[in-house]
């Protein structure tokens, strides 16, 4: 057991780091908590586990072996899915649609809370973050510890998701409080949001064809 949370505690770290990071997935799902509340953008915290399965599998099966290409394609078509998503809250922000309490009129994907999910999982599966990060970062970690026993690789999974969702729940949380503000002023914060979304993916382009680094 001191093995377990010793795996346990080395995860706890690299999962508040994530959770804390900006990124796309911090971006929409503020984007969607203010535009629809908390009971409608919760299930997003769901989508780091469960998008990273396969990265986990694939990661750990072919360790630090996937070419530079790869990461490169990746990087390049979460860039051009970000764009989108930037392009799509910006119609809405443009055509005056305004966000708050009550608001039905939202800027932003209204769609079920299970389509939501599925946007999440593409949003987090086309950024290369999950890639390289398990490549590089938790795969090792989590590699050495599974070879001393599953039990080990499970406490570090657990000790880098746990934090990672509480931390994501905590922005959803804090936004739905700043959407009860003036209606101005979570207008300017979906734009923000809109921007900040744009220039990610600006920047996941600019890395996948190699113009900074």
């Amino acid at each position: 057991m001191t093995d377990f949370f010793s795996s346990l505690a080395s995860g706890l770290p690299r999962g508040t780091t994530a959770g804390l990071l900006p990124g796309p997935l911090q971006t929409v799902l503020i984007q969607r908590t203010l535009a629809l509340g908390w009971r409608r953008s919760i299930i997003g915290i769901l989508a780091p586990p469960l998008s990273d399965i396969p990265v986990i599998l694939l990661v750990v099966v072919l360790f630090r072996s996937l070419p530079d290409t790869i990461i490169d394609l990746i990087r390049i078509a979460g860039g051009l899915f970000l764009l989108w998503l930037a392009w799509g809250g910006f119609k809405g922000w443009r055509a005056g649609q305004s966000i708050g309490a009550g608001d039905s009129t939202a800027p932003v994907d209204t769609s079920s809370n299970i389509r939501f999910l599925w946007r999440m999982l593409l949003v987090s599966l086309m950024g290369p973050g999950p890639w390289v990060f398990w490549a590089t970062v938790n795969g090792p970690i989590f590699t050495d510890a599974i070879r001393i026993s599953p039990l080990n690789g499970l406490g570090f999974l657990i000790g880098f998701y746990v934090p990672f969702m509480l931390i994501l729940a905590g922005w959803i949380f804090l936004f739905d409080r700043l959407r009860l503000l003036n209606p101005r002023i979570t207008r300017a914060l979906l734009l923000v949001t809109v921007v900040v979304l744009a220039l990610l993916g600006l920047q996941l382009i600019a890395q996948g064809l190699g113009i900074i680094a």
